[in-house]
């Protein structure tokens, strides 16, 4: 894994994740399009210009860059090595020090992607660098409860149940409770059954 303060770049056999760049803006808004009827049900409605070149340009790339020098936020794209294609992303946002040390990480896969083991590699990579380079001792994660995809990557990740938010987010429009789980560094929990 490497890892330079202004620009993370994470590696796996697979796999690079890294922040995104204005060059991204054509293979991520694909990658978006194509997977519109597989995601838009697990996320919430997106602005007009969610989309737009101008959109991602100020907040995919400019934001994301001031967020990572920060240590506040790692917004990575996630590429396939073997051919450099985008398949999606995965967040480590609200990332909080001083006694709290936590931070919660989101993601989304396009459906040509999915259940192929990608995203619980891109998982545990965030997870380790979390853990090792910023000193996070808890990460949670958060799904719909019917999302068994998104919570197998959780569980298989070393995740465990924690508890139900009522109306947590606003997914599809609609307010929707949702399951949460955490990592820990040091976890010495036994397994915890989900509802």
């Amino acid at each position: 894994m490497g890892f330079g303060l202004k620009t993370p770049v994470l590696f796996s056999g697979r796999l690079e994740l890294r922040l995104p760049k204005r060059a991204d803006y054509i293979p991520w808004v694909t990658t978006r399009r194509e997977g519109v009827d597989f995601l838009q049900k697990w996320e919430p409605i997106r602005g007009r210009d969610y989309e737009s070149r101008s959109s991602f340009y100020s907040h995919g790339v400019g934001w994301s860059k001031q967020a990572a020098k920060a240590k506040t936020a790692f917004s990575f794209l996630i590429f396939r090595r073997q051919d450099a294609r985008l398949m999606g992303a995965l967040n480590l946002s609200n990332v909080r020090y001083g006694p709290a040390k936590t931070a919660i990480v989101g993601y989304w896969i396009g459906p040509d992607f999915a259940r192929q083991g990608f995203m619980r590699e891109a998982l545990g990579m965030v997870v380790d660098f979390a853990f090792d380079e910023l000193d996070i001792s808890r990460i949670e994660a958060a799904c719909l409860p019917e999302n068994e995809p998104s919570r197998g990557v959780l569980e298989k990740s070393g995740f465990k149940y924690e508890g139900v938010a009522q109306s947590y987010l606003q997914i599809a429009g609609r307010w929707r409770t949702h399951v949460l789980y955490a990592r820990l560094r040091d976890d010495r929990r036994g397994h915890a059954d989900a509802v």
